[in-house]
């Protein structure tokens, strides 16, 4: 179904002591290795799609992890490095001090066929944007779309790499984009400049960009779009819904606004007086939000899309996916199971919970007492909710922050009382339908507003899906 290559194993194994490595070549799924992590005082782990391995039962050194750096490239200003001509990535923990005391090893692959699910639009010459958790698949479609329009359609396609995350390490791009070239960024905070210095320099059809998260990088995307070069690239977001509630990115979708309307025409509109609108022509024309490596839901029309979420009605998706014969499928219905050989689907009825100041065992007390089905994860990026506290919240420590940055719903509890926790099950949880949360996103939101203000219990919604 898929042609994939495993961006040499031995080149990431290498780098690893040897009683760290030897235990890794024993593993029979060894080609389905996600990342390896080190931390200091730790035991080293290795994770895989469906397990997780504790390698040795030697706590991590520090000579453990100077070895591993000694052998890597150069960490940059966002901590990463690499290992030269392959896409492997090395990413350090540090503490207050600077110095190095975790480092997770990520495996680099170069997967073939996965932009099938989109080359339609590419070879249109439609500015595409990609959008997916993290882990997704979202920088592996960009590489090979970069090889498909440079290596298939003879385009003059630049990849603007920040962290070599797109082409790998090193100055010789990996052989993944094809003969896509490759301008690297120094650091994050210059890749909008990057951006534009490709257009004015090199003349490029096709500019190739990964994660868009800052507003001068908006900015830079909306200046090569109306200079008619073809933008592809990938946002911080999951859904449509991440970037119409993100300030700093809706420029994107063509940026929001508030109107105020005349109370005949919200009469006529049946709505209130203040409503979003849409400001201007989106930057791209097609959203792309990846499922999976095989399955994807298209907007082919941004600006409908938009227009219809703001308005509170359903947007249209196309749902495309890959059969097990390697032909793509399209639909505007249901989505069908996946192939066998694909990861089985988790409960939708299983709602995952991160909790940071809830109480655990209160939460999981009055779960049951419902008859909901929730599970407490300790990763908040794996969570469909983020529960807290209202004393946390207001305080808005790093980790609220980083949750609200990657766009993972937050619901804000008064405090701790067990009522708290029953009338936030309520709401995730309708009366009306057993599924959670997720399928009655607009109902919380309509809500929100009216309730922040009275102190009750809140839903702050950071994330549709």
């Amino acid at each position: 179904m898929r042609r994939e290559i495993t961006d040499d194993l031995d080149a990431l194994f290498n780098i690893l002591p040897p009683h760290i490595r030897e235990p890794l070549y024993q593993q029979h799924d060894r080609s389905e290795l996600i990342e390896v992590v080190l931390d200091l005082g730790r035991l080293p782990e290795a994770r895989f799609p469906h397990r997780e391995l504790i390698i040795n039962s030697k706590e991590v050194s520090h000579d453990d992890l100077d070895y591993v750096v000694s052998r890597v490239g150069e960490f940059t200003g966002d901590n990463r490095a690499g290992i030269e001509r392959t896409l492997h990535r090395i990413s350090a923990v540090r503490n207050r001090n600077g110095y190095i005391i975790g480092l997770t090893c990520r495996v680099g692959r170069a997967i073939f066929g996965t932009a099938k699910l989109m080359q339609d639009f590419a070879e249109s010459g439609k500015n595409v944007l990609l959008l997916g958790k993290p882990g997704i698949g979202k920088t592996t479609m960009l590489r090979e779309v970069a090889r498909v329009l440079a290596d298939d359609l003879k385009k003059r396609v630049i990849v603007i790499d920040t962290s070599n995350e797109i082409a790998g390490d090193g100055d010789i791009p990996h052989p993944a984009i094809g003969h896509a070239r490759r301008m690297q960024v120094a650091t994050p905070d210059k890749q909008h400049a990057v951006m534009i210095e490709a257009v004015e320099n090199h003349m490029p059809e096709v500019i190739i960009i990964d994660e868009i998260g800052t507003e001068l990088e908006a900015q830079a995307a909306r200046t090569i779009a109306e200079r008619g070069v073809q933008l592809i690239g990938t946002a911080h977001g999951n859904t449509l819904e991440n970037l119409v509630m993100n300030p700093t990115l809706s420029d994107l979708i063509g940026g929001i606004q508030t109107v105020t309307l005349g109370d005949e025409e919200a009469r006529r509109r049946r709505t209130q007086k203040s409503i979003l609108e849409r400001k201007a022509p989106p930057t791209f024309d097609v959203l792309v939000e990846i499922v999976d490596y095989y399955r994807v839901s298209v907007h082919p029309s941004v600006s409908e899309a938009v227009d219809a979420v703001l308005h509170q009605q359903p947007t249209e998706t196309e749902l495309r996916w890959i059969d097990e014969q390697g032909n793509v499928n399209k639909g505007n219905t249901a989505m069908p199971l996946a192939p066998k050989s694909m990861p089985k689907e988790r409960d939708e009825q299983l709602l995952r919970l991160y909790l940071f100041g809830a109480n655990r065992s209160r939460l999981k007390q009055v779960a049951e007492e419902k008859r909901r089905k929730v599970k407490i994860v300790t990763d908040f990026k794996q969570a469909d909710l983020f529960l807290t506290i209202k004393s946390y919240y207001s305080r808005k420590p790093q980790k609220i922050r980083d949750a609200e940055a990657v766009g993972i719903p937050i619901y804000v509890l008064k405090s701790n009382n067990a009522n708290h926790m029953r009338q936030c099950l309520d709401t995730v949880y309708p009366a009306d339908s057993p599924s959670p949360y997720i399928q009655h996103v607009q109902h919380l939101l309509a809500r929100h507003n009216d309730r922040n203000s009275d102190g009750h219990n809140v839903g702050l919604v950071t994330k549709t899906t």
